[in-house]
């Protein structure tokens, strides 16, 4: 177990046991307060507060604050009106919770006294908010953060709207490049597109109490290539500076070089840059760990040569060949075992025979109840399907590669401290690497190699990287596409989902545990 880990269960535990002893002087029995957001719900019952307030800690990111809120209001409810009892209350809750908990010196003095203090509301309610801020965005930045699936890249693993917990404790608490920046905004302020943060000050990768990231856990990650975008309306943050020229060099038959003047030419006014703190958060599974190496045979994973574990909810495009003149509808599928939603794509007619294109996972593929004459088989993507162009794969070899997302590789993740010989496929391969993640320059000359301005015939890496894919392989964007994840852009894991909607709440989902 990783020391930060365990310095966020002592901390969780001191939190707990402290407002144990709290409930209890308060007259509230003690054992509610080990229920998360019942305690909550029984500190405003106590304190006569309005209900709503309960509630909106159920709003993303802005909860947090107001569940910070009020444990200080509680904290006040035992005549600790002051200064270093707010910040005791927001940095140190683990040793002030217990001792106002169990110390014989304190006692609960309820409503009354707060409503007799004589600071003023408005001067009450900066007091405690800005406190408040202050703790959540600690919180946020070295201990956990929520977020929210957005695509379902990760289904059925993860569903879209899954409301997750991602732990900064469990691979070290990173500190942020850009300290100086808007609470509660990643990178731009609303519409206006202004950026939420200043960047002449800036703090080189540290993490703190650094454990590795196993093989199989569930990432979350700043997306490598949000570097350099493209501030156009018609693009968003979907479309990066590197495929925009990617685009040029494909349509208009350019070199790279000539990309590059092309789509500076036409958006250099709108051209940007990100630091890696503030680059839009994604969500993979890593299934390469540094030294790994990568190769998909078939839509089979193989690292290291070793076919990988089919989790359960991993989803991939299977072929259905069903009887002519069958439509297959939601009653058969759902009788066959297949949770299909028509809506995302999941059943798609492949041609007018009765071939169907489903997207199923390995364990309803398991379970699958077949009628007769019904034929299940694998769907492999090759590099002629025009969906899937081979030339938009990571690294971006031309067409004589032919690498696909179902055949693709084999390909090494880089390890700190592992060196590499440079050749024109291992420039290829890691040029990106070299050049943009550990900030060298990388030059070919008469067939030889400088690296900032010295010929070099190797090359050894400062930094181990990940290789992550999307268990929903054939509607994932991935490391496939774009490669390798720096340490330094490893946001968190991945631990749970604390609350789930489609509709209506998933009550299934809820407190579930990732794995």
């Amino acid at each position: 177990m990783s020391i930060g880990c365990i310095i966020f269960i002592v901390a969780a535990l001191g939190w707990h046991i402290g407002m144990y002893g709290m409930f209890k002087k308060a007259g509230i029995e003690g054992w509610k307060a080990f229920i998360p957001f019942y305690n909550t719900w029984c500190m405003v019952q106590k304190m006569e507060l309005k209900w709503y307030w309960f509630v909106v800690q159920f709003i993303p990111i802005a909860g947090q604050f107001i569940t910070i809120w009020i444990t200080i209001k509680f904290v006040e409810h035992f005549g600790r009106f002051g200064f270093w009892h707010h910040a005791a209350t927001v940095l140190l809750p683990f040793l002030y919770f217990p001792y106002l908990g169990f110390s014989a010196n304190e006692k609960y003095a309820g409503v009354a006294v707060v409503r007799n203090y004589k600071k003023s509301g408005w001067r009450e309610w900066i007091d405690a908010a800005a406190f408040a801020v202050v703790a959540a965005t600690l919180i946020r930045t070295f201990v956990f953060e929520a977020y929210v699936i957005p695509t379902p890249s990760m289904e059925k693993t993860l569903l879209v709207n899954d409301y997750l917990f991602v732990s900064k404790s469990a691979y070290g608490p990173r500190l942020p490049n850009t300290p100086l920046a808007l609470p509660f905004i990643h990178n731009s302020i609303g519409q206006t597109g202004m950026k939420s943060y200043v960047e002449w000050l800036h703090i080189p990768y540290i993490r703190w109490f650094a454990s590795p990231i196993n093989r199989n856990d569930i990432v979350v990650f700043n997306f490598p290539t949000n570097d350099t975008l493209i501030n156009n309306p018609d693009f968003g943050s979907q479309t990066t500076y590197y495929q925009e020229i990617r685009n040029e060099m494909r349509q208009g038959r350019l070199n790279a070089q000539q990309a590059r003047d092309a789509v500076w030419d036409q958006y250099g006014s709108q051209i940007i840059t990100r630091p890696v703190d503030k680059r839009e958060n994604f969500i993979k599974r890593c299934v390469g760990i540094p030294g790994d190496t990568i190769q998909v045979v078939n839509g089979k994973l193989m690292v290291n040569g070793q076919p990988q574990t089919l989790f359960p909810q991993s989803e991939r495009y299977y072929k259905l060949q069903v009887p002519p003149n069958v439509i297959p509808d939601h009653d058969l599928l759902i009788g066959m075992g297949i949770d299909i939603r028509e809506s995302q794509g999941d059943l798609q007619a492949l041609d007018n025979a009765g071939l169907y294109r489903v997207n199923i996972t390995n364990e309803e593929k398991a379970n699958l109840k077949l009628p007769k004459d019904y034929i299940l088989s694998d769907y492999l993507i090759d590099y002629t399907d025009p969906f899937y162009r081979s030339d938009e794969l990571y690294p971006y070899y031309d067409s004589s590669k032919h690498w696909t997302v179902d055949n693709f590789g084999p390909l090494g993740v880089p390890k700190k401290g592992a060196i590499i010989p440079l050749t024109a496929d291992n420039v290829i391969r890691y040029q990106r690497c070299i050049e943009v993640y550990e900030s060298n320059t990388l030059e070919s000359k008469e067939g030889k190699y400088f690296i900032n301005g010295k010929e070099a015939s190797t090359y050894t890496f400062k930094m181990d990287y990940f290789w992550l894919m999307g268990d929903n392989r054939h509607n994932s964007l991935d490391s496939r596409y774009w490669g390798f994840v720096p340490e330094d852009h490893v946001v968190g894991k991945a631990s749970l989902i604390w609350f789930s909607w489609e509709g209506g709440p998933r009550w299934k989902r809820i407190f579930r545990m990732i794995h």
